[in-house]
């Protein structure tokens, strides 16, 4: 099994670059960042992971920013989105910063997909929130045509590209494209529409969830299997020979948001399941 990891990091941690060579000497398989632009100062949305929101969510680096300077200093580690919130982004730049950190990594590159969760700050980016599910999944089919061998059109609801010159491409066509969200029919036929796989937050209750979601890829007519990657993991030697029981390969553990010393300290834990 991989043993990936993710943190938030921010103007007060650990830095990327100096992170990125410490995963990759150590043997750890990736490193995924989350993303928030900003988290207004007043809003009516709760926290999911309850109040007072932590510090660190509104001191988020840019995650592309900060997984370009990684991949710099690295040459095997795979770097990760976990996750970007896609329809708080013009597709057209989006699709290009994609492209370009998977080319110049050499195809490191997996997008984690989100929907977020804080209404007020997608209302800023002028995302309606009933429909930024129906906006992600329009933005994701704009940019899979900008990353086309040969130019393509694409015209959706919400968007639209004319036939264009875009390079570069991603290495493999497209990155891998995870999806994050709750359990659910709705979450797992969107994963089944236009994703290699999900990302479950904490990745409890995978036993009966792993199954129906490999049952919608099915029904989809989609060859193989998802990919399944536990995500924000607090690891445990039981809850690992779990995963590894029901077939997934890859884990991301949770790093603290913390300065070198606590993070190399939490490094230096994680070893054991390497």
């Amino acid at each position: 099994m991989r043993i990936a990891t993710t943190i938030f990091l921010t103007d007060e941690t650990i830095r990327p670059d100096r992170l990125a060579r410490e995963l990759e000497q150590r043997g750890f398989a990736g490193l995924y960042l989350p993303e928030h632009t900003h988290i207004p100062a007043s809003r009516d949305t709760p926290a999911p992971m309850g109040e007072p929101l932590p510090r660190e969510y509104g001191r988020t680096l840019d995650p592309f920013i900060a997984l370009g300077q990684a991949a710099a200093v690295t040459e095997r580690l795979a770097l990760g989105t976990g996750i970007t919130l896609v329809a708080q982004h013009d597709p057209v730049d989006l699709a290009k910063q994609i492209a370009t950190l998977d080319f110049l990594s050499g195809g490191r590159f997996t997008l984690g997909v989100g929907y977020g969760w804080n209404v007020e700050e997608a209302a800023d980016h002028g995302v309606e929130w009933s429909t930024r599910r129906e906006l992600t999944r329009d933005r994701m089919a704009l940019m899979r045509a900008l990353w086309a061998d040969e130019p393509t059109a694409y015209k959706g609801k919400y968007g639209s590209v004319r036939a264009s010159l875009a390079h570069p491409k991603p290495v493999n066509g497209a990155p891998r494209i995870l999806l994050g969200g709750a359990a659910g029919p709705k979450l797992f036929g969107q994963i089944a529409e236009y994703a290699d796989g999900w990302l479950p937050i904490g990745g409890r209750g995978l036993t009966e969830t792993v199954p129906m979601l490999r049952q919608a890829w099915a029904d989809a007519g989609r060859a193989d299997e998802p990919v399944v990657v536990p995500y924000a993991v607090v690891p445990s030697p039981g809850k690992l020979a779990h995963y590894r029981e029901l077939g997934l390969r890859e884990v991301v553990l949770q790093l603290p948001p913390a300065g070198e010393a606590e993070v190399l300290r939490t490094l230096d834990d994680f070893a054991q399941y390497l």
